[in-house]
């Protein structure tokens, strides 16, 4: 085979992979808004291909809706699919620049706003299913556990610049941390409530330098 011919191989290769990715996307992106829209069970995978504009085989090929809705969770949430250590991603990167404790309360916030702004449909979707169906059931849990993991590995940072309460065990901030950022409460807040996102921001921000930031 000559190099021409190979490179040509190649380039077909690559060109066939990128636009299965872009399919990919489009598809987990139609599911995200429709379980926003309809919930769970009100998803089927004839919508999101028409939804996608796509055939019906090739959203099956993604996956089945249980495992559309974590992908939808996962990219919302994050922009990428699976558990990625926020530490690498764009929204934990500019965790990693602050030179000033004071400067975590409004970046987190923000950054939370960004995410659960996101994410929240799906979420709530996910999170009202899981109570009758034992697949999505554990799928829920293992997205808390994940979350706690993340929110460990980024607290940790500030832990150890002696940015956080020390009169508090590391373990009670992470939780405080995880239920003031959780989706729950963002949706209570702004969809029961009815606080705009700038309340809820502000809000957060006020929590966090409240309630962990050291004295």
């Amino acid at each position: 085979m000559s190099s021409t011919e190979t490179a040509t191989r190649s380039y077909r290769s690559e060109l066939r992979e990128r636009q299965a990715a872009e399919t990919r996307l489009r598809i987990i992106a139609a599911a995200a808004e429709l379980f926003s829209e309809l919930g769970y069970a009100g998803t089927t995978l004839a919508k999101v291909a028409k939804r996608a504009h796509v055939s019906v085989e090739t959203v099956q090929k993604s996956g089945p809706k249980s495992a559309l809705i974590r992908a939808a969770v996962e990219v919302t949430s994050f922009g990428v699919e699976g558990d990625r250590d926020v530490r690498e991603l764009e929204a934990g990167k500019a965790f990693l620049t602050l030179t000033d404790p004071e400067q975590f309360p409004p970046l987190a916030a923000a950054t939370m706003r960004a995410v659960n702004s996101g994410s929240a449909g799906p979420w709530m979707a996910l999170a009202g299913a899981a109570h009758s169906d034992p697949e999505l059931r554990a799928a829920h849990v293992e997205f808390l556990r994940a979350i706690r993991r993340q929110n460990e590995r980024v607290l940790g940072l500030f832990r150890d610049r002696g940015w956080l309460r020390d009169d508090l065990p590391f373990d009670e901030i992470v939780d405080r941390w995880t239920v003031l950022s959780s989706v729950d409460t963002y949706h209570r807040l702004t969809a029961y409530e009815g606080r705009t996102l700038d309340e809820y921001t502000a809000w957060l921000e006020r929590m966090v330098a409240d309630t962990m930031m050291a004295r």
